[in-house]
């Protein structure tokens, strides 16, 4: 007897195993059943599994009986003409939607050639094994499984023109691609998706090849040329949001220029782009700081007797500020109400970004990398026809990676350059390595893809070919502008005495054991004491009982609280977080005792 389950409960048992299943998918396919059914069969344990619980995620299938498909061409013709739908498939028991644990007792073949008397589906096409980003990368079969899964995950963090609309919009943390292109060599994928309304990349030359050493690893050189052409400009936009919040008795937030009697006035400089109205003003050039929307705000925390005293009439400065380490013009503000009827202004900041060295960038096959180098035009290699190309790869990318797709788009690009058409590259079916070698021997170049590239300093020939062709590059959302990070002196914690964490807050960057014998092994030993100079505190000691003394400066006078005024008492330089520690041993019951010497003794 085998035990049935439906939806995890358990409702009974089954003599014959077998022809249930087989009665069971029979009435299921001819509508008797509802289609979202499911049916598993455990054969480890002899359990029956029906499913028909939601958030399943389930695909179609072709159903194959006796090593034959039962999608014919009759139906592929009349699904051309019209006269039949999907839901027609699906009703007609040709294809049927399958989970994943159903599909653990199918045999499904990719192609209709493949097909035997053992298999039970077919694939709709082999490209359906990829999601919707996997499938846009071009050759995607000639790529390992690793670099494709990179490939795909590269081109959602791609900039683009991700809405028409960007300018009326306030999206948080937005980039935008000042000139996208549709990709040349492209999956019909791209159609389908309506990829070239919203682009993500741009098309360029790219040559592999070393050059000085500044494209090792995965860096690339890119030719300065092509930046001032426009080359993966882009901009950065941020809104700024303040509103006038309303608080218990009556009190509420004014937006306006701030007086100088309000607690944490700020400088006039930091104001100056203020209007009358506190506000800035479009199309104004902001840094450092300043203020985008004054307003102050009542004070906080008042009690009954403190209502009527000078505490309640001193207000607080409450303005909203450009993020520490940013920059750009006002694109445009806005006065609105938010749903309590409270007053609202967003000021919508905007930052033209440049390619610049450490900017990150990819292709659609995994291969990413930061900018190691911008080189004058004058001084990169040019082919025999004078073309310059637009970046330089380094090859010693590809050989580890295995990702033979990388060349064969480079190809396949050359090849859809010079002929001026789309080239169809999508998985398992896209235009062949053969064809595309013929096609550019035809167009007068070396069917390989190789060129013979000259030095743009010397002009003297390089005796290496160079594999020069057209890539499909995608510049990402991690830029240095949003990376860049340093400080002097700032904020520090309350209780260590140490510099606060974060970029965004103006903290400083740790500097741990690895990073310290880093300095020492590069010969900078010497920034080590200002590294760790963050908390630097002078601390009195006695040199009797070696606890920390009195040092009364107002008085003059110095004094133990355990051996009295009769003792040497010497002002030493430590750590804060030091004096922490001795602090914390001293709450535990331990006695830490610092013994003294001078380092100028022997």
């Amino acid at each position: 007897m085998t035990d049935l389950f439906l939806n995890e409960k358990y409702i009974g048992e089954v003599d014959n195993s077998k022809s249930f299943l087989e009665n069971l998918k029979a009435e299921r396919r001819a509508g008797k059943l509802p289609g979202n059914l499911n049916i598993f069969y455990d054969d480890s344990c002899d359990e029956i599994y029906l499913d028909s619980s939601k958030g399943r995620a389930r695909r179609p299938l072709i159903i194959v009986e006796n090593g034959q498909s039962l999608l014919t061409n009759e139906h592929m013709e009349k699904l051309k003409k019209n006269e039949m739908k999907w839901s027609d498939l699906v009703k007609e028991g040709i294809i049927e939607y399958i989970d994943a644990s159903e599909e653990e007792n199918l045999y499904v073949a990719l192609k209709e050639e493949e097909i035997t008397k053992e298999h039970t589906h077919l694939e709709i096409d082999p490209i359906v094994i990829l999601g919707l980003t996997a499938s846009l990368v071009p050759f995607s079969n000639c790529v390992q499984s690793s670099r494709l899964n990179r490939g795909q995950k590269t081109q959602k963090q791609s900039l683009a023109l991700y809405l028409a609309n960007y300018h009326l919009r306030n999206d948080t943390d937005v980039n935008l691609l000042h000139y996208p292109q549709a990709p040349i060599v492209r999956s019909f994928m791209h159609d389908v998706s309506k990829f070239d309304e919203h682009p993500g990349g741009q098309n360029v030359v790219v040559a592999l090849m070393s050059y000085k050493g500044y494209n090792m690893q995965d860096s690339l050189i890119i030719n300065k040329a092509s930046i001032e052409r426009g080359f993966a400009r882009s901009t950065f936009f941020r809104p700024y949001i303040s509103e006038e919040l309303r608080y218990q008795g009556g009190l509420v937030d004014e937006i306006g220029v701030p007086d100088k009697e309000v607690k944490g006035y700020k400088s006039e400089e930091d104001y100056k782009y203020l209007e009358s109205d506190g506000i800035i003003y479009p199309e104004a050039k902001v840094e450092r700081e300043q203020v985008l929307i004054g307003k102050t705000s009542p004070p906080r925390f008042l009690g009954d007797m403190e209502e009527f005293t000078l505490a309640a009439s001193t207000r607080r400065e409450a303005s909203t500020t450009i993020r520490h380490g940013e920059r750009g013009v006002v694109d445009m503000v806005i006065l609105t109400e938010n749903e309590e009827g409270n007053r609202l202004v967003v000021a919508k900041v905007r930052d033209e970004r440049v390619p610049e060295v450490g900017d990150k960038f990819a292709t659609r096959h995994g291969q990413k990398g930061v900018v190691g180098a911008i080189v004058p035009s004058p001084d990169m290699p040019f082919t025999a026809s004078g073309l310059i190309p637009d970046i330089i790869f380094s090859p010693h990318s590809v050989p580890s990676r295995m990702s033979i797709s990388h060349l064969m788009e480079l190809l396949a690009g050359k090849v859809g350059a010079l002929s001026g058409r789309q080239i169809d590259a999508t998985t398992f079916a896209g235009e062949k390595e053969e064809d595309l070698r013929k096609e550019l021997l035809s167009l007068g170049f070396k069917e390989n893809g190789t060129e013979k590239l000259y030095n743009g300093i010397t002009g003297e020939e390089y005796e290496a070919t160079i594999f020069v062709g057209n890539q499909y590059y995608m510049k990402l959302k991690y830029m240095v502008a949003n990376k860049l990070h340093a400080r002097a002196s700032g904020r520090i914690q309350l209780l260590t005495r140490q510099p606060i964490e974060g970029r965004a807050k103006g903290g400083g960057m740790r500097l741990g054991e690895m990073e310290k014998d880093c300095f020492v092994a590069h010969g900078a030993s010497l920034l080590l004491k200002e590294r760790f100079d963050s908390d630097k505190t002078r601390l009195h000691v006695c040199e009797s009982c070696g606890l920390f003394a009195v040092s009364d400066d107002y008085r003059g006078r110095k004094f133990c609280q355990r051996c009295g005024s009769n003792v040497e008492i010497t002002t030493i330089e430590l750590s804060y977080a030091f004096k922490l520690l001795l602090d914390e041993l001293k709450s535990l019951g331990f006695y830490p005792k610092l013994k003294l010497k001078s380092k100028y003794t022997d």
